[in-house]
């Protein structure tokens, strides 16, 4: 291995480069928190009954977290789905 000799002016540039860095993460905007659903307000927003919501589980076409008895669904995972579906419909008339 080969012996390195590091200068105060490595150390001054490496520390400006680690402060830039730093500034740079903290001022990106923060990524927008994921929202959950739980059932009752999936059945809401798309006016099914529960037995509708288990067929769209059990056929893969609504992705869902299961913790403790409770279902969770990603909001955006539902609007996407009602945007493909809507557009799947517009394209069949």
């Amino acid at each position: 291995m080969a012996l390195q000799i590091i200068t105060k002016e490595d150390l001054d540039e490496f520390r400006e480069k680690l402060l830039n860095d730093l500034k740079e993460l903290m001022t990106k905007p923060a990524d927008t928190p994921v929202k959950y659903l739980k059932s009752y307000q999936v059945k809401n927003m798309l006016k099914i009954s529960s037995a509708t919501l288990l067929t769209l589980r059990e056929k893969g076409i609504i992705c869902y977290t299961k913790i403790g008895g409770t279902f969770y669904y990603k909001q955006e995972d539902i609007v996407k789905m009602l945007e493909s579906k809507q557009k799947s419909t517009v394209r069949d008339h």
